[in-house]
């Protein structure tokens, strides 16, 4: 066709091109009312009838001769464009500037230009790098397309091009010399803070954390999605710093760093606490002060428009210390807090700041940093839950099961369920432990050079379950422990043991499922070796709770007082970590350093456990705290007997209860069985143990393993004589 110049001025400002319309029916697109064509190999234009132009001519503006680099007269090749489905913009990034050089500076409302671009070029076609003239406010101006983005395509060779809609948004930019200023800009802020339009958190390898990333978005970023005038309606500021804390391992640095790998602009500045320190006087200070001088400058050059700037405190209670509390002589630590506390929010505080502190130690930290305005959104990213602990798994063994290095008789579910109190590290240290007996199985220490087979190469459940034992959890039951506590297991001790038993049961069913019983405490009193500790360390286990710590004397001697009592604060402070937690308290009268003569005992520990036995554990957490004594009325005349629950009386052993107990030991002959029990009328369960022990090791011509084994039986008179030495001595 022939290049002709467009009829006037008025329509040059249209971006249309004008053919006559005996030709216009052959830029029709199928099933719309719309005629586009591709001028040249550029630019798709929108099509219009005009009665002064001829058959052969198409009528072009100044800058639309320019982008196909055709003059007046020219022959340009034109062909109809056919747009795909799903041709829509999603955004559109236009660079605006006056059509006359040198015009007066101009203030631009981004959302009312954005609303009329989108009125007066709906279902036209943009390509990247196209100019266009337009009239606005009485001034003429030119936008060139930067970047025009469809949702969802993949970036292709093809031209960047798209059609714009009544949802297209607009982000416009200006030259510093342009004499155009932007306000309320970013109308396409919704899309443009973040890079994802969604978040799939398992493809950025975070696990069991979905609840905690809503709270972050929902109170961290929330204001930041919407633009500016919005925010700036509800007369809100946005929040300027969030606090992670919880337990060693459990994904804080990992949240904070996909957080900023998520947003858009600035790369975040990742912080060490320590790093920040600096022998020099005043040069800590300087070196607070440098991290935010990029977002000082940035607000002072363009306001409300600056980027977000991230700085990521890794061990901000290095450096954030609660004032007054470290006597180092310098006062540089209380000089840090004082420096960050009027960079966050001082007299010229920034608003494009958003500042991640990442602690396992927030009571360190100091109070005015926590306040709303500073570090005011504090997410606990606590231990996970089983679902929590099956996708951490997952993303774990991801690659090994796409490559087929899992065995098939790998349950991950079940792993799940087996690993209670594990953090994300430590369940990252089990698929570590479980693949190195898949990688150890094919080496031969006698030859390492010896050619691997990968095929052979299978991670097992063996694998796993042998990995759980392996790596023990920093919070988890001690199981160990408790099952030392009952080293000849549980046997069947008679009614009153059982009753006791299916009681201690119930609590844990309260505390499991109540909402008004976060805190239920049993005393479990009687004689010594009873079978109390014992009793309380089968609750522990058969609770199924994830924390279950037996505190006693044996790991404390040779302490002093006050680090007992830190010892013993500690045990409760990590049960407060987990949702269900069980601490078993045995022989309080031994940590309360009781002695029968005086009596004297320690007052501290006594007034630390009174008070933790009556604290309420932190919402959402639920403890049971089971005691043992063989001393009650003791405990009973300096009130301790007040603070439990319940109490239990553990009694000994009665003749039929002796008697069922032989009878599962099968260690006697059956005649013989009935005397014996009646011989351990009122005898203690562990005495009773012990007795039986010392008759099947010192039977002359007998075999223990024999004697346990049922093959041989313990002689009833060689008992008798056993028996007298333990009641004589």
């Amino acid at each position: 066709m022939i290049v002709t110049s467009t009829p006037g001025a008025d329509l040059a400002l249209t971006n249309l091109a004008y053919v006559s319309q005996s030709v216009l029916q052959n830029f029709a697109v199928p099933g719309s009312k719309i005629y586009l064509a591709l001028v040249g190999d550029a630019h798709v234009l929108s099509l219009a009838p005009h009665e002064s132009i001829n058959g052969d001519q198409i009528a072009l503006n100044a800058i639309q001769r320019r982008n196909a680099r055709v003059s007046t007269g020219d022959q340009v090749n034109v062909s109809r464009f056919n747009p795909p489905d799903d041709f829509n913009l999603a955004m559109m990034s236009l660079e605006l500037e006056f059509v006359k050089k040198g015009t007066k500076s101009e203030q631009v409302d981004a959302i009312l230009l954005a609303n009329q671009l989108r009125r007066r070029f709906v279902d036209q076609v943009m390509t990247a790098g196209q100019r266009v003239s337009f009239e606005y406010h009485g001034n003429n101006y030119i936008f060139t397309v930067n970047q025009a983005v469809i949702e969802g395509q993949e970036k292709s060779n093809s031209p960047e091009r798209g059609m714009i809609s009544s949802d297209t948004y607009f982000v416009f930019e200006t030259s510093n010399a342009s004499g155009i200023k932007i306000v309320n800009q970013r109308e396409a802020a919704s899309s443009n803070i973040f890079r994802q339009k969604e978040f799939n958190l398992q493809s950025l390898g975070i696990g069991g954390l979905s609840a905690e990333f809503a709270d972050i978005f929902r109170r961290a970023f929330a204001s930041r999605v919407f633009p500016p005038h919005v925010t700036n309606k509800l007369g809100i500021k946005h929040v300027k710093g969030m606090l992670l804390y919880g337990p060693p391992g459990t994904g804080k640095t990992l949240m904070a760093r996909q957080i900023g790998k998520m947003l858009n602009g600035r790369e975040p500045k990742i912080v060490n606490g320590p790093e920040v320190l600096s022998k020099f006087v005043g040069e800590t200070e300087k070196n607070v002060r440098d991290l935010f001088a990029d977002a000082e400058n940035d607000q002072r050059a363009h306001g409300d428009q600056s980027d977000l700037h991230v700085i990521i405190f890794d061990e901000i209670d290095a450096i954030c210390k609660s004032r007054g509390s470290t006597r180092d002589g310098t006062g540089v630590h209380d000089s840090i807090v004082n420096q960050l506390l009027t960079k966050i929010d001082g007299v010229e505080s920034l608003n494009n700041v958003l500042l991640i502190g990442m602690t396992n130690r927030k009571d360190l930290l100091d109070e005015a940093l926590m306040r709303p305005g500073r570090l005011e959104v504090q997410i606990e990213i606590s231990l996970p839950d089983e679902n929590g602990r099956l996708q951490i798994l997952q993303i774990h063994t991801n690659k090994m099961k796409e490559n087929s290095f899992l065995a098939p008789d790998v349950n991950l579910q079940e792993i799940a369920a087996r690993t209670k109190n594990y953090s994300g590290a430590e369940l990252e240290g089990v698929v570590k432990s479980a693949v190195s007996y898949a990688l150890n199985s094919q080496l031969s220490m006698d030859n390492l050079t010896k050619p691997i087979d990968e095929e052979s190469i299978k991670v097992t459940m063996d694998g796993f379950l042998t990995a759980i034992q392996e790596v023990i959890p920093a919070f988890g039951a001690s199981t160990d422990d408790l099952e030392r506590c009952r080293l000849n297991g549980m046997v069947d001790c008679g009614d009153r043991h059982k009753h006791i038993y299916q009681r201690s049961m119930l609590l844990v069913e309260q505390v499991k499922l109540s909402k008004g019983s976060p805190l239920v405490t049993c005393l479990l009193e009687g004689p010594s070796g009873s079978g109390k500790t014992a009793l309380a360390a089968t609750v522990g286990i058969d609770s199924d709770f994830p924390y279950v710590k037996i505190v006693s004397a044996e790991t404390m001697i040779g302490l002093h007082e006050s680090t007992k009592c830190a010892q013993i604060v500690k045990v409760f402070e990590d049960a407060y970590k987990s949702p269900l937690s069980i601490i078993i308290l045995d022989d309080i009268e031994r940590l309360l350093e009781y002695v029968a003569i005086g009596p004297r005992f320690s007052n501290l520990i006594s007034q630390t456990l009174l008070v933790l036995l009556k604290r309420l554990p932190p919402k959402g957490k639920k403890l049971l705290v089971m005691g043992t004594t063989s001393e009650v009325s003791f405990l009973d005349s300096i009130g301790f007997c007040d603070v439990f629950s319940v109490t239990y009386h553990v009694p000994t052993l009665k003749t039929e209860d002796a008697k069922k107990v032989l009878e599962q030991l099968n260690v006697f002959a059956e005649e013989d069985a009935a005397a014996a029990a009646e011989a351990l009328n009122d005898m203690p369960i562990k005495k009773l143990y012990m007795l039986i022990e010392m008759a099947a090791q010192g039977q002359q011509g007998g075999d223990a393993e024999a004697i346990y084994s049922g093959k041989e039986k313990i002689e009833i008179a060689h008992f008798y004589d056993c028996l007298q030495d333990v009641v004589r001595y």
